[in-house]
């Protein structure tokens, strides 16, 4: 129930459509202030109920998120010329999950444990180690791609919903951007861009930068990056719970690249049920081949991890 944790409640009883949320922090205190609170706004929610618990009381649950660990400002992984960036966070953060997957996994074999913390990529896998099953998923690059449509739009004046663009690869410095794919009303970026005169390598360079250092601007602003990935988090779950089978790029194990990484998947009951490998250009496979070599050495470091 931190910064992330109560952003993704928030969302979850905001958006109203899932019935019964359970928040569960290390200070039960914390928890149950939370939820208490959030209770006093449900009424004007949809039918939800909103308690704080412990593992045990996770006993049933379809999903669980894990938003637990060491934030990009207390962990050091704010500094734009950094190329760690967030996998800064990875050795205490691994600590964190070997703490608390094996009791959520005790209280709720079934469920799917979505992965929220820095770096998620990573820690999908570690979580999968220590659980012991497949049913894990982060939410990978979904918001990256929800910041470079917005990013687009807003140069183009657009509507971000009429964007269709997609970050793959990395929740991290070494994420890739699919210039080859992004679409408006079935047209390519670089024919819009070309036909307003905007040079098409600067406008690329600032959006990519605007996008991949968006959670350090927000973090020198208000401390955290909560409320982006809160909404992205309680979306995952929506899909989750009711099996929708819709397409996010999201973060799972990729067994071509030996390391857990975001492509565009379907998302359902069980967590990623398929993985689509978009049409990409030669360049487009090469970073992000080079972006599953970044995430493979940064968990060859914790080789008995998980």
């Amino acid at each position: 129930m931190g910064a992330v944790g109560a952003a993704t409640a928030m969302a979850l009883l905001a958006r109203a459509r899932i019935f019964e949320l359970t928040l569960v922090n290390r200070n039960r205190a914390r928890a149950k202030g939370v939820a208490t609170d959030m209770r006093y706004g449900a009424p004007l929610s949809g039918p939800i109920t909103v308690t704080d618990g412990d593992y045990g009381d996770l006993a049933g649950a379809a999903a669980v998120i894990v938003t637990a660990g060491i934030n990009e400002k207390a962990g050091g992984a704010t500094d734009r010329s950094d190329p760690a960036g967030r996998l800064r966070l990875l050795g205490a953060n691994i600590k964190v999950y070997e703490e608390i997957v094996p009791p959520i996994v005790a209280a709720a074999p079934d469920a799917v444990i979505v992965v929220a913390t820095d770096p998620p990529d990573p820690l999908v896998d570690i979580a999968r180690r220590l659980a012991s099953h497949e049913r894990v998923m982060g939410t990978g690059t979904y918001l990256d791609s929800l910041r470079f449509r917005v990013h687009l739009a807003q140069r183009l004046g657009l509507s971000a919903a009429s964007v269709e663009a997609y970050v793959v690869g990395e929740h991290g410095t070494s994420s890739v951007f699919l210039w080859s794919l992004v679409k408006v009303g079935g047209r390519s970026i670089a024919k819009i861009v070309a036909e307003r005169d905007i040079p098409f390598d600067d406008f690329r360079r600032a959006v990519e930068r605007d996008v991949r250092y968006a959670n350090i601007s927000i973090i020198e602003g208000i401390g955290a990056s909560q409320y982006g990935i809160g909404v992205v988090t309680a979306r995952l779950a929506e899909a989750i719970v009711a099996d929708e089978r819709a397409v996010f790029p999201v973060g799972s194990h990729i067994a071509r690249f030996g390391v857990a990484l975001s492509l565009p998947s379907v998302v359902g009951h069980n967590g990623v049920l398929d993985v689509l490998t978009p049409d990409m250009s030669d360049e487009e496979i090469r970073s992000l081949e080079q972006s599953a070599e970044k995430l493979r050495d940064a968990l060859a470091k914790y080789p008995t991890a998980g």
